[in-house]
């Protein structure tokens, strides 16, 4: 790993430990997540790899690999307010960390990211690959869900996203070859071991070449627009609707959805279309994926994919030309943007013994369209994998 040769180049010592977190991506069940929905998800082969050591004067110190200016802090006195760069994620974990056990000791990191930045989680797994480090050098032990909670506190509170828990969850709960399959309202799940009916597939990480923040995106006008959707869909309905910050689409029937959908401002229409066409291709998914049928479970990606383009309106025209040219290729089961669709990359299970040749078209198809993301348009072959260990 590079970041443990850097690491060796700036402190002239080997690093004392590394920790590894992986990105996710979510075939079914996306955007409904901060609308307590259920969703799948599989964990990458690829991450975030920290080499780090500790340093006794609890300042931490991380350079990033992938991003220019250093982060230095200290572990009790942490900006109360974010400063607009990369490392607002890490202040923000160390921040929620620090309120709820005593930090005494900092950390000494590089930090590295093995795929292009947009659409892989990969703000979530650097928390928890920073979490990892922290709390190893503190002699903390945290579980799933707290880790799950400090991520989701540390990106809503800090950073300013509006982000669900898909991703964390994603992070820290799958394993290899099985399929996560978690209700985002309760938080129960279960794996779903790959039939050995199921074809052979590999997962293509196609990145478009332009980077994403949600936070300069309409990540969050998305969720504003679901709960209003929902608030309006319950009062319509003579049910309890309470706070609107609290409204969730989960809360409202499929029944009182069909009844009154066509009194909603056409764009809240949308978004709640979208979630309960996606709820039942997530269902649908998971008796396909139980079955061992990856072409249909392939189809439903692609019907999501559709979904998320009309009806929840997101993604910019180079990730949607990516989509249309994952439909149009044979090889492909599924694809899909991965993420919240603003910029970044798409996901794709394909036929792995068609990948060299799935390679070929999609990345001729999209440069054509454009020539001046040849410098940073990616396509990476991935397997499946476990989440981080805590």
């Amino acid at each position: 790993m590079q970041c443990q040769t850097t690491y060796e180049q700036l402190y002239h010592r080997p690093p004392e430990h590394t920790s590894f977190c992986p990105y996710r991506i979510s075939p079914l069940g996306a955007h409904i997540d901060h609308q307590f929905g259920k969703i799948n998800g599989l964990a990458l082969d690829r991450g975030i790899h920290i080499a780090y050591g500790p340093k006794q004067n609890g300042v931490i110190e991380i350079r990033s690999l992938n991003f220019p200016k250093r982060a230095q802090f200290h572990i009790h006195s942490v900006p109360d307010e974010k400063e607009g760069d990369w490392a607002d994620h890490l202040r923000g974990a160390a921040k929620v960390l620090g309120r709820r056990y005593r930090l005494r000791v900092g950390l000494s990191a590089v930090i590295e990211g093995t795929l292009p930045i947009g659409g892989l989680s990969s703000s979530a797994a650097v928390i928890i690959a920073f979490l990892s480090a922290l709390t190893k050098v503190n002699g903390i032990q945290l579980g799933p869900w707290e880790t799950v909670s400090i991520v989701q506190e540390a990106e809503n509170q800090y950073v300013g996203v509006n982000s669900g828990k898909l991703d964390p969850s994603c992070e820290v709960l799958c394993r290899k070859d099985q399929l996560l399959y978690l209700d985002c309202k309760d938080d129960s799940y279960s794996l779903i071991p790959q039939s050995p009916k199921m074809k052979p597939f590999k997962i293509a990480v196609i990145f478009s070449g332009l980077e994403r923040s949600l936070t300069t995106s309409q990540y969050n006008l998305r969720q504003d627009e679901c709960k209003a959707a929902a608030y309006s869909l319950l009062a319509y309905a003579g049910l309890d609707y309470g706070k609107l910050l609290d409204a969730r689409l989960r809360d409202v029937p499929v029944s009182a959805f069909e009844a009154y959908k066509d009194k909603l401002p056409v764009n809240f229409r949308k978004r709640a279309q979208h979630y309960f066409s996606e709820c039942r291709r997530v269902q649908a998914g998971v008796e396909a994926w139980k079955k061992g049928d990856i072409e249909a479970y392939g189809k439903l990606i692609f019907e999501s994919g559709n979904s998320s383009i009309e009806n929840y309106e997101c993604g910019c025209p180079e990730s949607i030309s990516l989509y249309e040219i994952m439909r149009t290729t044979e090889g492909i089961y599924g694809g899909r943007f991965s993420g919240a669709g603003f910029k970044g990359s798409c996901m794709a299970l394909i036929d792995p013994d068609r990948a060299d040749e799935i390679q070929a078209e999609v990345s001729e198809r999209y440069l054509k369209l454009y020539p001046d993301l040849a410098e940073k348009y990616r396509f990476h072959l991935c397997g499946s994998a476990d989440g981080v260990e805590l």
